[in-house]
């Protein structure tokens, strides 16, 4: 052990990946390349194969990442505030490419060197264990660390400090009684949030086809329609978890989305691919009874909201049609997985409701964003100065959503459907109410969630909605 003790003369070396940050900056640009183009992967096999460290420069420099785009553990930079303040000397020893390793340290300020991966040589296990104790000799060290590859480190350092470890780390704090530096985990609570558990509410959309063909007490119809809702839960589940990993940069810049677990940090890379793996093959698992048309439409679900993932998202106004197409294809799901035959003004009806409320999504993004009237929101394809026009768009959707609805009430298949049609003719109010009150309340700023979960939890449109039930049945039965 060193004869020093006075800690001051004893530089505190910290790792970057999984230490200072709760993510692996090598992975995470990994991501960002392969969803900006899917391609990238033959040029990451090609970096490969002349090397990791040859790798890891080619993605830093074309990655994009900056200093600010990493999920850092609040108490790891405390921590190492506090130790620049006695005058220690705090030193970023990372397997990082040298690109990352320097934004970071510009970043966060409070390193006095910083020592990295070169273009050939990664810094990483026992190379970097040979480098500090070459530099500051055996024990002349402290460090912060938590993997298995630290551990050697750990060994040669006067003193380890042991940062959200993994089971190596941890076994071997356990057996050195080292300082655990104490971080926020994650847990159930952030794999329910990752797999947004209250968006499923959404999915309801499925039994519409049931319910208006009145088939309600048909078991058959019942279990198909159960079966569907939690194929379409758990698809729609992976397919947030993905589209999580693609918008990581731009959620740790909102003001909200960055306390997302993968945003956040507390849910890892792996981690996040994992559980988008096993809700894909639990949805595909929950279609092998189901009748083909079905597996068909949630495929095309499937393709449709790949492809917005990757890029429809950012592109001005398709987006928010095929928010709204997402949303119809569910009650197409419902009819094929009943094998019920669908009105055209029923779909009809759903494109513009639905329209209305992913235009008001994006109102409420821009206004949330604010900023020059040129100023555009990360991620979307929308400037400062579209905010009118994306308001009238989705209030004339809303209309439009009524109109069809009244037309749908006269028409000749709904006076064969209903014994007492003109029961209906209320809905037509209700949904301009639930609409247009969504609507001023997001031009007062007082909408900060998803429209469509709105409605599920807001009381006055759960009231709406029961309302409106009860009209249907009395104009199915009649009184």
């Amino acid at each position: 052990m060193d004869a020093r003790t006075d800690t001051r003369l004893v530089p505190l070396c910290v790792d970057l990946d999984g230490t200072l940050v709760a993510a692996d900056t090598l992975w995470e640009g990994v991501a960002v390349l392969l969803f900006r183009n899917p391609l990238m992967v033959f040029a990451l096999l090609r970096w490969a194969l002349r090397g990791k460290a040859h790798l890891k420069h080619e993605v830093a420099v074309r990655s994009g990442r900056t200093g600010a785009d990493w999920p850092y553990r609040p108490e790891v930079i405390a921590r190492l505030r506090q130790e620049r303040e006695t005058g220690r000397d705090v030193v970023l020893v990372t397997g990082a490419a040298e690109r990352v390793a320097l934004d970071v340290a510009a970043h966060t300020g409070v390193f006095t060197e910083v020592l990295h991966s070169s273009r050939t040589h990664n810094l990483t296990r026992h190379r970097k264990c040979r480098e500090l104790v070459a530099r500051y000799g055996d024990a002349g060290f402290d460090y912060m660390g938590n993997s298995r590859d630290d551990v050697p480190v750990f060994d040669a350092a006067r003193k380890a400090i042991v940062v959200a470890p993994d089971r190596a780390a941890e076994a071997w704090r356990r057996r050195h009684d080292a300082e655990h530096l104490e971080t926020g985990t994650s847990g159930l609570k952030d794999t329910l949030k990752s797999i947004r558990v209250h968006q499923w509410a959404k999915n309801i959309l499925i039994a519409v086809p049931m319910a208006l063909d009145h088939d309600i007490l048909d078991r058959a119809a019942v279990i198909n329609t159960v079966i569907a809702f939690f194929a379409f839960s758990f698809l729609a589940s992976a397919v947030y978890v993905i589209n999580d990993i693609s918008d990581l940069t731009n959620d740790r810049r909102h003001p909200k989305k960055r306390f997302r677990p993968l945003a956040s940090g507390r849910m890892s890379l792996p981690t996040g691919l994992a559980l988008a793996a096993s809700l894909l093959l639990a949805a595909a698992a929950l279609t092998l009874r189901m009748p083909g048309e079905f597996v068909i439409t949630l495929g095309i679900y499937l393709a449709i909201t790949t492809a917005y993932t990757f890029f429809l998202k950012r592109k001005l106004l398709v987006d928010v049609f095929t928010l709204a197409g997402l949303y119809t294809i569910r009650i197409i799901a419902g009819a094929t997985a009943t094998e019920t035959v669908l009105s055209f003004w029923l779909l009809a009806f759903s494109i513009f409701f639905f329209l209305s409320l992913a235009l008001v999504k994006r109102y409420v993004e821009l206004d949330e964003h604010g900023g020059e009237a040129r100023a555009q929101v990360p991620g979307r394809g929308y400037m400062q100065v579209d905010f009118e026009m994306v308001g009238q768009a989705g209030i004339s959707s809303a209309f439009a959503s009524a109109l069809v609805l009244a037309l749908y009430i006269h028409s000749v298949e709904m006076q064969q459907m209903y014994s007492m049609p003109a029961a209906l003719w209320p809905l037509c109010p209700m949904v301009l109410y639930m609409l247009l009150r969504i609507w001023m309340l997001a031009r007062r700023g007082s909408l900060h969630e998803d429209p469509v979960v709105f409605i599920m939890r807001d009381w006055r449109s759960i009231a709406t909605m029961a309302a409106g039930g009860v009209l249907v049945m009395i104009g199915a039965v009649g009184i």
